[in-house]
């Protein structure tokens, strides 16, 4: 096996430890409860959110508002809404993931607020998302945004009032009686009872974002990582490097922010070898990566740069090879197309 072989072997390792895995789940952030003897709204809200005020939300997404608040009932069937989370694919952006949770590109602030993001950086490759659950409520007589606002939302500020307005596109606060407003919840969480109660039901329990916790994790600790290079304390860094990649949930930035760090770490360590390939993978994931010329050392820049090579022979390598099945298929196609009888003459009577 070739030198470039073995390399590429170690970077779609290293890509396998950062793909997110299980990025699919439903979307629908829904489950129907079926009310027991000597259960309450409020009681039920406890169960599933910790919070028996919550019971406002199961009014509002069972319509039990336009029933004038009538008593839930033994049998009754309540839905029962909460949170989902999204890990986020390659190429996905804001507007994509807005039209497809909630129908509309402009209601991405919703989830770019929720997620600590920005709108002039699209999510990042791996990253698990929360997804605000966006409660119908039907709007009664008097009722205007800032009012609504403060059924569901701690405080009810001013700020929440604009994020429902804004989510609505409604140009004022003023509602009128019927009304439908989507209040976009990033809150509705469900307890550990909630999902358990759900996955005795169904067999299957809803995400909790674990994954999204873990990557908030690593972020809090990658100024650790950079620290131990910086002080030279370079088995420390490989170490903790290892120890995220062994998590397998990496969002692409931070595959990148490690795979940096451990390469610097091992040329220092005298394993040019590994210091390739760990910067391999970083421009795996970021093809334009480029090191600061005055503030890196010239033996990591070295190492950097075979990478780069390495990196731009693979790509030219597989550009090749697709180009040649591409031609091969033409080839195929025109010579199957040769070897076709000549359609029959359709104006010929005889």
């Amino acid at each position: 096996m070739s030198r470039l072989l073995r390399v590429l072997a170690v970077v779609m390792l290293a890509q396998l430890a950062w793909s997110p895995r299980g990025a699919a789940q439903s979307t629908d952030g829904t489950y129907t409860h079926v009310v027991r003897v000597g259960e309450t709204l409020a009681s039920i809200a406890q169960s599933y959110y910790g919070d028996p005020r919550r019971e406002t939300v199961l009014v509002a997404e069972n319509g039990l508002t336009a029933q004038g608040g009538a008593p839930i009932r033994v049998g009754q069937r309540l839905t029962i809404p909460f949170v989902t989370y999204h890990q986020v694919r390659a190429g996905e952006t804001w507007p994509e993931l807005a039209r497809r949770f909630y129908g509309d590109a402009r209601r991405a602030f919703a989830l770019i607020d929720a997620n600590s993001g920005s709108a002039s950086e699209q999510p990042d490759e791996g990253a698990e998302l929360l997804v605000p659950y966006p409660l119908r409520h039907v709007t009664t007589q008097g009722q205007n945004v800032v009012r609504v606002a403060s059924v569901y939302y701690p405080g009810g500020s001013r700020d929440d009032a604009r994020r429902v307005r804004r989510f609505n596109n409604l140009r004022t606060m003023r509602l009128t009686r019927g009304q439908i407003v989507l209040v976009p919840l990033a809150s509705l969480t469900l307890t550990e009872e909630g999902r358990s109660a759900i996955a005795e039901a169904t067999g299957s329990a809803p995400r909790a974002g674990e994954v999204r916790e873990l990557q908030a994790s690593i972020d809090a600790e990658l100024p650790a990582l950079e620290e131990h290079v910086r002080r030279g304390r370079f088995p420390e860094a490989v170490a903790l490097g290892n120890r995220f990649l062994g998590s397998l949930q990496l969002t692409g930035n931070q595959m990148v922010t490690v795979q940096r760090q451990l390469g610097t770490a091992f040329v220092a360590l005298g394993r040019n070898d590994l210091a390739v390939a760990a910067f391999l993978a970083a421009l795996e994931r970021q093809p334009d990566l480029e090191l600061d010329s005055l503030t890196t050392s010239p033996t990591v820049l070295a190492a950097f740069q075979e990478a780069q090579s390495q990196h731009a022979a693979a790509v030219a390598a597989a550009e090749a090879e697709a180009a040649e099945a591409a031609a091969a298929e033409a080839a195929a196609e025109e010579e199957a197309a040769l070897e076709r009888p000549p359609p029959a003459d359709a104006g010929d009577g005889r």
